[in-house]
């Protein structure tokens, strides 16, 4: 007959607290796991304004107002990314629920911060669908920014504020498309624009938190109209500014995706609304 062993009720809770404890050590050794954790990029401030979208507002108009906001100074790096995965397991690929995730698509080539060199490590971190790109930002107590407000900060150049009307700065903006996305981006860090913002153009493209708006009209779903329920193309907007080629480009490829997609050329950085005084 085999011998059952019971454990009196004062060694149970002992053996209960024992394995606690172990499983708590064993949790704080695989938080503390990676070599380093890398130190976000500030915040920096943007000083809202009026200016011309290549999206027409919602009334039509002609300018859009910019509130005042502060925006990431360079894209999330693969460092940075990978501190977070560490931190949020479930983000990690195959933990991510796929509908969050396009699972062949999110970080497919995924690596330990223990193998990744120093370029590696700092270079932006691509094929993050929405969904995680959102979950990242809410860490750092910030969120993705509107499409209106990359679109105004990325209109500057080293020295003003609205460089568009630049033939050659718009070709330099361009050229960077030319790169195959297979190639890798370069590490961030570029040459910061008027604001302190860098890399908003040359690295990657970047999420926004309203990209699946940019091609549809306010009035583009209303009514019962079932083909214009279906179709988007139904609602897509007189896109303004056709000479800034490399922008209208960056809205085609946004509104051609879903929030769990991912691609090897996407990226994001992340945006603060300001607190009121008021």
């Amino acid at each position: 007959m085999k011998r059952v062993h019971h454990v009196k009720a004062p060694y149970r809770l002992l053996f209960a607290a024992l394995l606690f404890a172990a499983q708590g050590h064993a949790e704080a050794q695989a938080r503390a796991q990676p070599q380093a954790i890398p130190q976000t990029a500030p915040y920096v401030p943007i000083p809202g304004g009026v200016f011309a979208s290549v999206i027409a507002s919602d009334a039509g108009a002609d300018d859009v107002k910019v509130d005042d906001f502060q925006l990431r100074s360079t894209p999330v790096t693969v460092a940075e990314f990978y501190a977070f995965v560490e931190r949020h397991p479930q983000w990690r690929p195959g933990n991510a629920p796929t509908v969050f995730v396009d699972t062949a698509s999110y970080l497919p080539e995924w690596k330990l911060q223990a193998v990744l060199d120093a370029a590696e490590a700092m270079r932006p971190v691509t094929q993050v669908s929405w969904f995680a790109a959102r979950a990242y930002c809410e860490h750092e107590n910030a969120r993705l920014p509107t499409w209106t407000e990359w679109e105004y900060v990325a209109a500057a150049d080293t020295t003003r504020r609205d460089a568009r009307g630049d033939a050659l700065w718009r070709a330099g903006i361009l050229s960077w498309t030319t790169r195959p996305a297979s190639a890798g981006a370069p590490a961030v860090g570029g040459a910061a624009n008027v604001y302190g913002v860098r890399d908003m153009h040359g690295l990657v493209w970047e999420w926004v938190d309203d990209f699946n708006a940019l091609l549809v009209d306010a009035d583009s779903r209303s009514g019962d109209d079932a083909d214009r329920l279906k179709f988007c193309g139904a609602g897509a907007i007189n896109l303004k500014g056709r000479q800034n080629y490399a922008t209208l480009m960056r809205v085609a490829l946004l509104s051609s995706l879903r929030a769990v997609d991912s691609t090897a050329s996407l990226g994001f950085r992340c945006a603060r609304s300001l607190v009121s005084s008021k």
